[in-house]
């Protein structure tokens, strides 16, 4: 059984950094890509990063020069760093990992707060 699961989480003073991660367990061949989501209170789900097998990146606007989205070769192993980290970067961050049938495989998200 195929699971991904989000790890790196927590609480962060605003201008602090986090390393999240995203790690498939079970076995998954094929990864197309790997997307980071964050949904914070009251709003609705939003994509931040992604990354494809072939090493392309994108950003959302809210994020970029601050976010850096890595992977291994295969993308069993995602991890998103996360740099000058605001409030509004609060929410819950969920990883996605789509494989070439385009079918979806969700993590179940983890906190991320930035607070003084």
């Amino acid at each position: 059984q195929v699971q991904v699961v989000e790890s790196g989480g927590g609480l962060v003073q605003p201008g602090g950094s986090l390393r999240l991660s995203c790690a498939v367990s079970g076995r998954l061949p094929n990864i197309n890509n790997v997307n980071w989501h964050r949904q914070a209170p009251g709003k609705e789900r939003e994509r931040v990063a992604s990354i494809l097998i072939s090493g392309g990146t994108d950003y959302a606007d809210s994020v970029k020069g601050r976010f850096a989205i890595s992977g291994d070769n295969n993308l069993n192993t995602v991890y998103l760093q996360m740099d000058n980290l605001q409030p509004e970067d609060t929410g819950v961050y969920t990883c996605l990992v789509v494989n070439n049938f385009l079918e979806p495989f969700w993590g179940q998200g983890i906190q991320v707060t930035v607070s003084s």
